[in-house]
């Protein structure tokens, strides 16, 4: 399972699953410890697990969080651990005690060890309580960005966006695509027109965003994924109006140069009614330069 987001703690990427909003959300032990570690991030997670202070600690978390915790079983870790011999991966505690405050994924990308938030700082302290801080300080940069998100239905707005594209691919396929063109040539020619959407928007080629863009590109997302809620409605619209120029029969460099402007008028436009927004819940009296004694 690849992480659903990313912090970016002082250079350091380090994977997200679940939400935020709801303090259920899962760090990546393995991408923290690379900050000690970056060849053997594994073996810094299993120093970690050595100690009986950690130990303690995970044991008293599953306590109070989960009704599920085998205790027989951490009492027998917890007696077992400090000592020279004592290993435990977090698998074995996983498994061994029914945890649910770690969680073990495999795969290329994303597989590691990851805590709940919770037990995921505790760790960042034993690693570094200044990139904890660094770490804590994106988290909270990243709960408000799903709080906007959320605010503002960006998931609606890009389900929206992918439903419009069929308008816009029917318009290709029925105005742009004839017989005469190869499979490989009416691929381009969809690949293209989208292009030229994401060029107007965005200013940049869908295949540069991916160069730009690697591990988010494996993951098989794209940069309309990354799109504010404003360059998605203004997409929504780019992609009905570029279907009625394609039916004019205007070329697409016609094309680009009218979706281009139309895209940067209605970026201001949109950024203008955010900010009043912004400004609905601010003191009338301190937009005037004056307030009520």
């Amino acid at each position: 399972m690849a992480p659903t987001s990313k912090l970016n703690a002082n250079g350091v990427e380090i994977g997200v699953i679940g939400e935020t909003m709801g303090e259920n959300a899962y760090l990546s032990l393995t991408d923290i410890a690379r900050y000690k570690n970056p060849d053997e991030p594994k073996a810094v997670v299993a120093n970690w697990m050595r100690l009986r202070s950690t130990i303690e600690f995970l044991g008293l978390w599953e306590q109070i969080h989960n009704p599920d915790f085998k205790g027989l079983e951490f009492d027998a870790f917890k007696n077992e651990s400090g000592s020279n011999a004592f290993t435990l991966s977090p698998q074995k505690w996983i498994s061994s005690t029914n945890a649910i405050g770690l969680v073990s994924r495999s795969g290329r990308y994303g597989g590691g060890t990851y805590a709940h938030t919770d037990i995921a700082f505790e760790f960042a302290s034993w690693v570094s309580p200044e990139f904890k801080l660094y770490i804590i300080k994106d988290y909270q940069r990243l709960k408000k960005d799903e709080a906007e998100r959320k605010a503002i239905g960006w998931d609606e707005k890009r389900a929206l966006s992918k439903i419009n594209y069929h308008i816009h691919t029917d318009a290709v396929q029925k105005y742009l695509i004839t017989d005469e063109l190869s499979a490989i040539e009416k691929g381009y020619t969809f690949a293209d027109e989208a292009d030229m959407l994401n060029v107007a928007l965005f200013g940049k080629k869908a295949r540069e965003w991916r160069n730009e863009h690697s591990i988010e590109a494996q993951r098989g997302e794209n940069i309309r994924d990354y799109a504010s809620a404003e360059e998605l409605i203004i997409l929504v619209n780019m992609e009905s109006q570029n279907a009625e120029l394609i039916k004019e029969g205007l070329s697409q460099s016609e094309r680009f140069a009218k979706l281009h402007e139309m895209a940067r008028t209605q970026m201001q436009i949109l950024l203008k009614n955010r900010t009043k927004e912004k400004l609905k819940n601010v003191n009338p009296n301190l937009l005037k330069g004056t307030s009520e004694q």
